[in-house]
């Protein structure tokens, strides 16, 4: 084993937690050296399967140790558009991380010896952006007349748009709101992913000769025929889950009672967290539950504690899950990030009702402890209510943070589009097609919520569907 772990430079928890600035402040150059040298180079590069899109980690890291930051950048980017945005957000703890040789089998996710990958490719991405780099555009003039129209802006759609663009066709980007990046933009906090990162990975595109169209929702302004008509020759469906679940238990009604999708729209995109610059408030309790434990109610909950101490109150936000710690699906950074910063977890804890007062608003959860059963079909141990455990928990306001479902707006009114009992759409795995000839689908709308990182492997498999589609049309 070549020396410890590099740790990653952060914000101190009592000052981060009073503002919205990004919190990991990733590697100096020394200290990016000194990690790449760690790594073995192993013959049999195992860490590669486990990144979504394939990135030549073994090439990138020795090029680090080389000094050759322009060509690391290169290397990543022949696989991933986004390398800035990915080193920040990517679960590299359950994918490339975790299939490190340092990462010893069986265990759930990746041990503190295995090699920080997502913060060198978060190195690279930055240098490349400071040092004005270029991706590499492979030009095929034969698709030079070749058009596509991408639905939804988020994950999918910008890395399926980016790979098409760089094969030589023309790309635009239909998207609902008025901003690009979907969950990138309304969903992750700016502490976590700034939004001159997201915006620089954006403009790239852009430069690439890929339009985007903001305030259009297909399925509403527009249909999937009025796009071939208008003379796309294929389309890609990025639809994104955006739906929130919900616990379907008695006060759900009450007022603050927030999905997280609401919740983190207001903060993120709406700039609710910069009130009164921007005209977007958002109320906080005095006692905040976030009921989840995935990455979406560690974001919520971190974003509670910060207006909490933004506007002088004394914290208290507490995440209710209904497993262990050890269960849940959020980073095991966020989790830590989420401790640090002063926030309670009530594990083992099944909400059952939201009481409120004669005017409507929340002030209690009631809930009931639980113990861990056998595996149900997540692979993950099944929560069992204990009976007679029942506590009160004060909360004048909660966030659901339970997952999303399929985005129908377009499914709803394309009879033709095959969906699953769910409301995801179909497709050939291998391929990416829907059930109408020349649609394609990816991310989210495909399979369920997933993370960043996957939605755009699937979205590179569509890209290279759609070339070869386009290929046999000529």
């Amino acid at each position: 084993m070549k020396k410890k772990p590099i740790s990653i430079q952060e914000l101190d928890a009592k000052k981060r937690s009073a503002s919205f600035d990004e919190v990991v402040l990733g590697y100096t150059e020394d200290e990016a050296c000194a990690e790449a040298a760690r790594c073995l180079q192993c013959k049999n590069p195992v860490c590669i399967q486990g990144c979504p899109v394939g990135i030549d980690i073994k090439t990138f890291i020795k090029q680090i140790t080389e000094g050759n930051y322009a060509g690391a950048y290169s290397t990543i980017r022949e696989k991933n558009n986004f390398p800035s945005l990915c080193g920040r957000v990517c679960p590299a703890e359950y994918q490339c991380r975790k299939t490190c040789v340092l990462t010893k089998k069986g265990e759930p996710f990746a041990s503190e010896a295995a090699i920080n990958v997502h913060f060198l490719e978060r190195f690279i991405g930055d240098y490349g952006i400071q040092h004005k780099l270029g991706g590499q555009t492979a030009r095929d003039s034969s698709l030079a007349e070749k058009k596509v129209a991408i639905v939804g802006a988020g994950p999918a759609g910008l890395c399926c748009a980016g790979e098409l663009a760089r094969s030589g066709m023309r790309v635009v980007i239909f998207e609902g709101l008025h901003k690009a990046g979907g969950v990138l933009q309304y969903g992750i906090p700016p502490f976590r992913l700034p939004r001159t990162i997201l915006d620089e990975e954006i403009n790239y595109l852009q430069k690439l000769g890929v339009e985007i169209c903001p305030n259009i929702i297909i399925g509403k302004t527009k249909t999937l025929e009025e796009l071939f008509s208008e003379g796309f020759s294929a389309v890609f469906l990025g639809l994104g889950a955006g739906i929130p679940g919900f616990l379907k238990i008695p006060g759900e009604e009450l007022c603050n009672v927030y999905s997280a999708n609401e919740f983190l729209t207001r903060i993120n995109l709406m700039s609710a967290y910069q009130f009164p610059k921007y005209h977007t408030p958002i109320n906080i309790g005095d006692h905040i539950v976030v009921i989840g434990g995935g990455n979406t109610a560690m974001d919520a909950a971190r974003c509670a504690i910060r207006l909490q101490n933004m506007q002088g109150m004394k914290p208290d936000t507490t995440i209710c899950y209904r497993r262990t710690e050890i269960e849940m699906p959020a980073r095991r950074l966020e989790i830590e990030h989420a401790k640090e910063e002063g926030i309670t977890f009530r594990l083992l804890v099944q909400p059952i009702e939201f009481k409120g007062s004669e005017n409507g608003f929340v002030h209690t959860l009631s809930a009931l402890q639980c113990e861990l059963g056998e595996p149900d079909a997540s692979g993950r141990r099944r929560p069992i209510p204990q009976e007679g455990s029942d506590f009160d928990l004060p909360c004048d306001q909660a966030v659901i943070a339970v997952g999303l479902g399929a985005n129908q707006v377009l499914t709803s009114v394309t009879p033709t589009l095959k969906t699953d009992k769910w409301g995801d759409i179909v497709v050939d795995p291998e391929t990416m097609e829907t059930s109408i000839p020349g649609v394609f689908a990816g991310g989210d709308i495909v399979g369920g919520e997933g993370t960043v990182i996957e939605a755009m492997g699937m979205a590179k498999r569509a890209a290279r569907s759609i070339v070869e589609h386009l290929k046999t049309k000529q």
